[in-house]
């Protein structure tokens, strides 16, 4: 049996990553959720209110001997614009800001790195938080696998679908970093 590790990532609209990152070789799963605010137990709408601190998440099962954290981070940075405040897109609110929350020493010290990295490929300066992680609160049951349930939904077709495009695109390139 595989060894499986996890991250919690926040970039926007939870529906867009988890279809994204569902693409990436070596992730055995994605479950879209809430963390980073420190109401226990929040839902969509409070959360959606802006008022719990909690922003839309994903937290990703992967096989570390296929990825590893460090790239899997790298695609986070591919697969939203860490450059914004509150915002991706039309999407704005606390809910919405990029966010990693690491779950050890060994995490932080590689966002970190990643962190630092990235830099260098954005014009604007990165605001991605860098928090430890103390609790993940699943999504509700419609949440999960929206995009693979309503590909016709028309936030589906207008936003996620593009994010989910460019990243087949990226990943069919052999030459793609």
């Amino acid at each position: 049996m595989a060894l499986t590790e996890s991250m919690v990532v926040g970039g926007g609209c939870f529906w867009c990553l988890e279809a994204a990152f569902q693409l990436i070789p070596g992730v055995s799963g994605v479950e879209p959720g809430y963390a980073g605010g420190a109401l226990p137990n929040p839902d969509y709408k409070k959360v959606g209110s802006g008022l719990t601190g909690h922003a839309e998440v994903v937290r990703v099962s992967y096989d570390p001997a296929l990825i590893g954290y460090g790239r899997l981070l790298d695609w986070f940075f591919r697969l939203h614009d860490s450059t914004t405040p509150d915002r991706q897109g039309a999407d704005r609110g606390p809910q919405y800001r990029s966010i990693i929350l690491y779950a050890d020493e060994g995490q932080r010290l590689t966002a970190e790195r990643v962190l630092h990295d990235q830099a260098a490929n954005f014009e604007g300066a990165i605001v991605t938080e860098l928090l430890p992680l103390q609790a993940f609160w699943p999504a509700e049951a419609e949440h999960r696998d929206f995009f693979r349930r309503n590909p016709d939904y028309s936030y589906c077709r207008v936003v996620v679908r593009p994010k989910v495009d460019k990243l087949q695109a990226l990943l069919a390139d052999p030459a793609a970093p």
